[in-house]
């Protein structure tokens, strides 16, 4: 493992190079394996918020989703009234989307639905790509992929089950997020640290 100062000299890609936050974010979280339910589900929620913005938007306001979505507690979060959603329309910390808001209120619900069904969401969404990360070989420059095959059917699964704001791009970044598919550059020093 490198130590902090090994990290700093080293090379990343270059997609993460704009702040400390996108940097932070891709040595720690980026691309590595995720099996826990309530970051499944934050993510999933983060990444719907971001349709039609930037990554970086959506990761200045994560401790705002954070706080305001209770950890992302799926139980809490399915019984929100109409009443909360109108406290969360005037929160400044929050993409203030009706539809987005209220998308995950509705996925929270559904999530619930799954982890019933299959035990942890965890077990649900790692069958996609056969409970094992997709590596990919791409190089710095190459151009990565928005959606691929399997986060359009991991797309129809969850819009089968009620989901919302998981189309098949989204369900890539998902993927990305969480390590289901690992896209860091083979130029990158995490891309073997996981």
């Amino acid at each position: 493992m490198l130590n902090k100062v090994d990290k700093l000299n080293k090379k990343r890609c270059s997609w993460c190079e704009i702040t400390d936050l996108y940097r932070d974010y891709h040595d720690k979280e980026w691309g590595r394996p995720c099996h826990d339910d309530c970051i499944l589900f934050e993510f999933l929620t983060l990444e719907g918020a971001q349709a039609g913005l930037s990554w970086l938007t959506i990761l200045k306001r994560r401790k705002n989703y954070i706080k305001i979505f209770r950890h992302f507690n799926v139980g809490i979060i399915a019984n929100f009234t109409n009443a909360e959603v109108e406290r969360m329309m005037n929160e400044p910390g929050l993409i203030r989307n009706r539809a987005k808001i209220k998308s995950t209120i509705n996925n929270a619900a559904r999530f619930l639905e799954i982890q019933s069904e299959f035990g942890s969401f965890d077990k649900y969404i790692w069958r996609f790509v056969g409970e094992k990360s997709i590596l990919n070989n791409f190089h710095e420059g190459d151009p990565i992929p928005t959606e691929t095959e399997v986060s359009r059917t991991m797309s129809i699964d969850l819009r089968k089950r009620g989901f919302l704001f998981v189309g098949p791009t989204i369900c890539y970044a998902f993927m990305q997020a969480i390590g289901m598919v690992n896209d860091h550059y083979l130029e990158c020093w995490t891309r073997n640290d996981k």
